[in-house]
C-alpha cells in the first residue's frame, strides 16, 4: 500500500551525550495510572455514520466522564472511520495532526459506463498539486485554494464503481475530488462511499467503537481491570509520533515545563535532519512527551555545538513538578 509523506521519512536516531534516567521522576506513558492516561490520552475512534464528529467527542467525554474532549479533522456524518479524539490536557495535540496528511478508502459512482482507460487517465490528472474549491456546506470560507494529492490508486473498477484509496493533504475534500475527477472523465460523478484509514499517525489497525469504549469502562469501574482501557486508550506520545524529536536530559524537563527555552546542554539524544523552524517534539529519556516546539538550530548544529538555544517550546503538555527543579548530576559522557 502506498504511504503519506510522513511515513516515507526514516530518521536516524543520534546521540549528543549518553544519560541514565531517574526511575523516581516521570512515568513511562505505556505505565500510567489509568485516571491520568484518560486525561491525557487518545482514542482512535471507528465514527458511525449518523452522528457528527463533534457529537461523537461528546459522546467519548460522557462515556469517560472528563471535562473535555477534542476531535482530530472533521468527519462527515456519512463518513465512517478513523478519528482520533484527544483526552483532557491532550486536546492541545489535535493541531500537530493537522500537517501530517490523511487516507481514505472510497467508491467513486460514474454516471455513465465509460473506458477504464477513459477512468484511470482523468484520475492520474489529480495527483500532485491541484486546486480545490471549497464546498457551500463547509464550515471554512468557500474559496478556491490549492491542497495536494499524495496518492490515488484505483483498486478496482465494477460496472460504474471505482474502489480507490487516496492519500491526502489535510483540507481536502474527497467529495469535491471525485466530483471534479468525474467532469474530467466527461460524464459526471460522485462519492458513493467514504472510509477515513488513516489521520496522521493513526490508522485502521488502532480504532475502536463507542461501544468497546464504554464496555472497557464498566470492566474498569466495576472489576478492576484494566487492559482493555489501556488497549482503546493511547497515550498522547502516539500524536507526535510523525513528528521530529529531541530526547532531554531529566535536568532540562522543569525548566521547559515552565516554557523555558531548550539550551544545547539538556540535549542527550535527537533526531537526524531537523532543520530550524519546523515542528518539533521534545521528550524525556523515558519517551514523554514534554512539548511541542520550533527548532531554532539544524540537527548538525545541535549535535556538534555545546552553546545556544535548541528549540523553542509553543505547547508544553508535561505538568510543572513532575521532575524536579534540581536533580543530582546526571551520568553523561560527550561524544
Amino acid at each position: 500500500m502506498p504511504l503519506l509523506p510522513f511515513e516515507q521519512v526514516h530518521r536516524e536516531i543520534l546521540t549528543k551525550r549518553s544519560a541514565d534516567t531517574d526511575p523516581n521522576q516521570g512515568c513511562a506513558p505505556d505505565k500510567r495510572p489509568i485516571p491520568e492516561l484518560i486525561q491525557q490520552g487518545i482514542l482512535v475512534l471507528n465514527k458511525p455514520k449518523g452522528p457528527s464528529s463533534h457529537q461523537c467527542s461528546d459522546f467519548v467525554q460522557k462515556i469517560l466522564g472528563i471535562e473535555k474532549a477534542g476531535h482530530g479533522g472533521t468527519l462527515d456524518p456519512a463518513v465512517t472511520g478513523v478519528l482520533p479524539i484527544a483526552l483532557g490536557n491532550a486536546t492541545r495535540i489535535v493541531q500537530a495532526l493537522l500537517p501530517a496528511g490523511k487516507e481514505y478508502v472510497g467508491i467513486m459512482h460514474v454516471h455513465k459506463k465509460v473506458s477504464e482507460a477513459q477512468i484511470r487517465i482523468a484520475c492520474e490528472k489529480f495527483v500532485g498539486r491541484i486546486t480545490q474549491m471549497v464546498p457551500r456546506k463547509a464550515a471554512v470560507k468557500r474559496q478556491e485554494r490549492e491542497r495536494t494529492i499524495y496518492y490515488f490508486e484505483i483498486l478496482e473498477i465494477i460496472d460504474q464503481d471505482v474502489l480507490f484509496v487516496a492519500g491526502v493533504e489535510a483540507g481536502t475534500y474527497i467529495r469535491k475530488l471525485c466530483h471534479d475527477m468525474g467532469r474530467a472523465i466527461g460524464c459526471g460523478a460522485h462519492m458513493a462511499e467514504l472510509i477515513r484509514t488513516k489521520a496522521g499517525p493513526f490508522n485502521h489497525t488502532q480504532w475502536t467503537t463507542l461501544q468497546e469504549l464504554e464496555d472497557a469502562v464498566w470492566y474498569y469501574k466495576n472489576q478492576n481491570k484494566e487492559d482493555l482501557l489501556r488497549k482503546h486508550i493511547l497515550p498522547v506520545e502516539f500524536g507526535c509520533q510523525h513528528l521530529p524529536k529531541i530526547w532531554v536530559l531529566d535536568s532540562a524537563v522543569a525548566s521547559l515545563c515552565n516554557g523555558a527555552p531548550l539550551h544545547l546542554p539538556g540535549v542527550a539524544k535527537l533526531e537526524a535532519s531537523i532543520e530550524p523552524h519546523t515542528s518539533i517534539a521534545i521528550m524525556t529519556l523515558k519517551g514523554e512527551l514534554v512539548a511541542l516546539a520550533i527548532a531554532a538550530l539544524t540537527s548538525e548544529q545541535m549535535l556538534h555545538e555545546q552553546k545556544g538555544v535548541a528549540a523553542r517550546p509553543h505547547k508544553v503538555f508535561m505538568k510543572s513538578g513532575t521532575y524536579n527543579a534540581y536533580l543530582p548530576e546526571q551520568h553523561h559522557t560527550d561524544l
